[in-house]
């Protein structure tokens, strides 16, 4: 009788414990690598998906559309000074649909020099439900807008709303994608099988994670910032004995409202205190390039 579960299973990588991988560390013999994941979102007006302050009216939704809005007009420019003056780079995950909506956005996060990855059309829509040739097209439309206004394609990718089809991992290797952020299953960089070849999952967070905390389960800013800090605290301590990756992932329209912002503010400039030059303070891009360097 075989031990094999009869349970589905994705393909893509094997049960393999933190304990028993091979030792690394990341540039400079660091240990932990922080980065935030700043999402630049966009959405229809009227029509499709998009979170919610309260629950929505009949469309258009001006409620909620507003609320969303106000993360590109302001809460994104309060954010974007809070990481300068921390010293903080950013992986800015950008719906392509944001060149045309909200470019000077962008172009902050540009200037400030940091990483540009793909993040869908929009926030209004999944590509989980879409057929293999659609979804192929909505990677296609979103990639080829980030390298004609950034000049170079991006490596990374995080779908809207965290979702993939059967297919995801395998179109994006094929359309040159080096990695995805779309699985929450590890602390370190896992690689996934394609049918092409293998693309890497760098870590994102769902946890540190404004969306499914605050939207989802009703949490505030304060609570939100002491779980940054009670996070940091304890994978800082557990990356002496192994290399991990933290990541933070924020919206503005969320993390940029003012009630919210402080705690946030005194959640990051604790950590980058504590953590000092003993962090590797990056992006997710140079944390699958470091990682791809070594050979694992």
């Amino acid at each position: 009788m075989s031990d094999r579960y009869p349970l589905a299973d994705h393909g893509r990588y094997d049960f393999d414990p933190i304990v028993g991988r091979p030792d690394f560390s990341w540039p400079e013999g660091k240990r932990l690598a922080v980065y935030i994941g700043m999402n630049l979102e966009c959405f229809a007006f009227g029509e499709g998906l998009g979170a919610e302050l309260s629950p929505g009216g009949p469309q258009p939704d001006i409620l909620n559309f507003a609320w969303r809005d106000y993360g590109n007009r302001v809460g994104v420019w309060r954010m974007i000074e809070l990481f300068d003056r921390l010293g903080l780079p950013c992986t800015a995950l950008v719906n392509s649909h944001m060149y045309a909506m909200a470019p000077q956005v962008v172009a902050a996060f540009r200037e400030r020099g940091d990483e540009i990855a793909g993040h869908g059309r929009s926030n209004a829509e999944r590509q989980s439900v879409l057929e293999e040739a659609d979804e192929a097209r909505l990677i296609g439309e979103a990639t080829e807008a980030i390298i004609r206004h950034e000049g170079v394609p991006p490596k990374g990718w995080l779908g809207p709303w965290i979702a993939q089809s059967r297919v995801t991992p395998d179109l994006l290797d094929e359309a040159g994608y080096d990695y995805l952020l779309d699985w929450c299953h590890d602390d370190q960089p896992v690689w996934m099988r394609t049918r092409k070849g293998r693309i890497l999952s760098v870590p994102y967070p769902q946890d540190l994670n404004d969306i499914p905390q605050i939207v989802g389960r009703k949490r505030e800013g304060r609570e939100f910032g002491e779980m940054i800090e009670d996070a940091f605290a304890v994978m800082l301590a557990e990356s002496e004995r192994r290399p991990l990756v933290m990541g933070i992932a924020l919206h503005a329209y969320l993390m940029g409202q003012p009630h919210r912002f402080r705690h946030l503010e005194t959640a990051l400039g604790r950590i980058r205190a504590q953590g000092g030059d003993r962090v590797w303070w990056t992006t997710a891009g140079a944390i699958n390039d470091h990682y791809r360097g070594l050979g694992l």
